[in-house]
Formats: C-alpha cells, sequence, structure tokens
C-alpha cells in the first residue's frame, strides 16, 4: 500500500467507484498490526488503496471526523461510506471490502 500525499489523495477522490483510505500513525502498535492485515487484504482484493499518516494531516481527522486511529475508510465516488475502526481479522475485513465491491 502506498503512502499517499494531498495531491494523491485529491486525485483519489475524484475519482470514481470503490477505494479505500487508511490513517495510522507509526508508534501505534495496533496500527502496525492492522497495517499488516491490510497488506494481506491488498494481494486479495483489486481496489485502489492508499495510507496516510495522520501525524501529517491533523486537518484531515476533522475533515473526515476521524475518531481513533487506525482508522479504514471505505469511499465511493468521493464520498465515506463506512468508517472502520475496529479490524477484527483478514477474513472480515474482506467480507466489508467485499459487501462494497458487489
Amino acid at each position: 500500500m502506498n503512502e499517499w500525499n494531498r495531491t494523491e489523495l485529491a486525485d483519489f477522490l475524484d475519482h470514481e467507484g470503490i477505494g479505500l483510505l487508511y490513517f495510522y500513525t507509526p508508534l501505534c502498535g495496533t496500527c502496525q498490526v492492522a497495517s499488516r492485515m491490510l497488506q494481506i487484504v491488498e494481494e486479495l482484493v483489486d481496489v485502489a488503496m492508499g495510507k496516510m499518516n495522520l501525524n501529517f494531516y491533523p486537518d484531515l481527522a476533522e475533515n473526515f471526523a476521524i475518531e481513533s486511529v487506525p482508522c479504514l475508510l471505505i469511499i465511493r465516488n468521493g464520498e465515506v461510506e463506512e468508517a472502520i475502526y475496529a479490524f477484527h481479522s483478514v477474513p472480515y475485513l474482506l467480507e466489508k471490502i467485499k459487501s462494497y465491491l458487489g
């Protein structure tokens, strides 16, 4: 999963379809586990996906109403469909994501 900057985020939000935006902070242990889970998901699902370090973009936390990290936003046509804070497992994430793709 690639690290995005504001330009890549803007391009992503202008894109039609489903995509995933993952917010994390590097010192968060739960974020590290979630990142690994998303690496596996990325190999199994063909969907646009990027990550952003929330420490560098605090305004995005407010814009997207992010309550905590890790946070995975499921976005359709530039609008947030769902925010996931509890990642549970890879099968759980796959089921959630596929429900939007199918």
